[in-house]
């Protein structure tokens, strides 16, 4: 009688538990924000963390400092998954000034130091690396920045790093501002450690169809997203990205989607975000 008493205490205290359990959902969330904010991003319903390759794996950070982030990320409550702006501005990438000896060199030591802090994406935007001059050749420029990624995808593959271009608003690039642009590059590199990056906010920014996410769909490792009008935190003005979700779905995408937006919000918006982003992805994903 003692026996069936303890058993049944334990299924009951079982299933009890598992209504205390967060729920599960879809998609993973991450959100682009400084480590130093890692609880309240874990606090928040975040359980990736994004960060720039300036702060914490750029070469030109000195040995100490970077023994020191990988001591800071080893600490993280979240995971540190991602980091972006891959070039400084200064360094091209595209176009006629372009020295690819230097671009290899700096990217063998970025992604050695990737590596070492067990961070195994990194999102190729740089804007300013590589804008175009006015009057190059866009084609032309298309080819020429095509071939340097195969090569880069060629040294990410060594330290098992993978890419994911960015398709950026014409404010802030002249060069690859669609998904559909983008896309095109990753075809021609052709490496399993060149893909892409859907910008949710962006694609809104220059009036592009989520359609163009469904048409890149073997291409697709990463996702981001911000409102449209002052690039604020999803659920601040209520913006409604339920078509592009639709289209994340058709597309079969199962990688994060990753919050980059700015960076002055309360704790109570940045956890309101989290529950307004899955409350949409949730809706679309379990019809």
């Amino acid at each position: 009688m003692k026996l069936q008493i303890s058993i049944v205490a334990i299924l009951l205290s079982l299933f009890l538990s598992g209504f205390q359990r967060e729920p599960k959902h879809f998609i993973a969330l991450g959100i682009v924000a400084p480590i130093e904010k890692d609880s309240l991003v874990s606090a928040s319903g975040f359980g990736l963390i994004g960060e720039s390759v300036g702060r914490m794996i750029a070469p030109s950070l000195s040995e100490e400092k970077f023994k020191l982030n990988l001591k800071a990320i080893s600490k993280l409550k979240t995971k540190l998954y991602m980091c972006n702006v891959m070039f400084p501005g200064q360094m091209k990438i595209a176009g006629p000034n372009v020295k690819e000896n230097v671009v290899l060199d700096y990217v063998d030591s970025l992604f050695q130091r990737a590596q070492q802090a067990k961070i195994t994406l990194i999102v190729l935007g740089s804007g300013t690396a590589r804008r175009l001059p006015d009057d190059y050749d866009v084609k032309k420029a298309t080819l020429e920045f095509a071939s340097l990624c195969r090569k880069i995808a060629g040294v990410a593959a060594k330290y098992k790093v993978k890419i994911a271009l960015e398709n950026l608003q014409s404010k802030e690039t002249n060069f690859l501002n669609t998904v559909k642009a983008a896309a095109e590059v990753v075809r021609l590199v052709d490496h399993p450690n060149f893909k892409l990056n859907a910008d949710i906010f962006h694609m809104r920014r220059e009036h592009e169809s989520p359609e163009s996410i469904v048409n890149a769909k073997d291409l697709l490792i990463h996702c981001e997203i911000a409102e449209d009008e002052e690039r604020t935190l999803p659920g601040i003005k209520g913006d409604d990205f339920t078509d592009y979700f639709k289209a994340l779905k058709t597309a079969n995408y199962r990688g994060p989607v990753f919050v980059e937006a700015g960076s002055s919000y309360s704790d109570a918006q940045l956890k309101y975000c989290a529950q307004f982003l899955n409350q949409q992805i949730d809706k679309v994903y379990k019809n």
